[in-house]
């Protein structure tokens, strides 16, 4: 990815942050636009966002409240190259905190998501296909996802091979046991370093 892609993706990012924060708003609060109580596991908005042009599709949830932890939740972020109906694969989670400032990007094991597991070097190709284009739950926060995966790109690749050797490293002579081993959740991860107080 040529550097001037990272950058101006990193401007999108701070552009839809920055617009949602004038309206006191932030990715959190409207991907939750009408709901009344949050609920762990769930998946917001209600039936995932899917973009029928790229095939892309996302959908929040958060886990129980962790002690000692900032992270309310985290949107995972797929590609189903054969359309709606065809193979998903799951391509990172995007942790936040309450206010839906960027902490983390991760990998998951199979059995998290469950999706048509596929290796990095199949994966890698369909971070180029992740582009959402539309309107719900919010525009801003589906271009703030998009430029993500742009901006990232070069981390995001890293973590997917990462994911490989985790399993790999795990794997008996069945694949099939080591996708859905319960002790193997998160596989890889690259935190990102605290956002820089406002005005500094």
């Amino acid at each position: 990815m040529a550097e001037g892609s990272r950058e101006q993706a990193l401007a999108e990012i701070a552009f839809c942050q920055a617009i949602l924060a004038k309206g006191g708003l932030n990715v959190l609060s409207e991907t939750f636009q009408g709901v009344a109580a949050i609920a762990a596991w769930e998946h917001y908005p209600p039936g995932d966002v899917y973009d029928p042009a790229s095939n892309s599709q996302w959908f929040y949830h958060c886990h129980p409240a962790a002690e000692n932890s900032s992270e309310h939740g985290h949107f995972h972020c797929f590609v189903r190259p054969q359309g709606p109906t065809g193979p998903i694969h799951h391509l990172l989670a995007v942790g936040v905190d309450a206010n839906g400032r960027l902490l983390r990007l991760f990998t998951v094991n199979q059995w998290v998501v469950d999706d048509n597991w596929v290796n990095a070097e199949t994966t890698i190709p369909l971070l180029a296909r992740f582009d959402m284009q539309m309107p719900r739950p919010s525009y801003l926060v589906n271009r703030w996802l998009t430029a993500i995966c742009v901006a990232y790109e070069a981390e995001i690749t890293a973590l997917l091979w990462e994911r490989d050797r985790v399993l790999n490293a795990h794997a008996p002579a069945n694949w099939a046991s080591v996708l859905e081993d319960r002790s193997l959740e998160v596989l890889s991860e690259f935190t990102l370093p605290p956002a820089e107080p406002a005005g500094s």
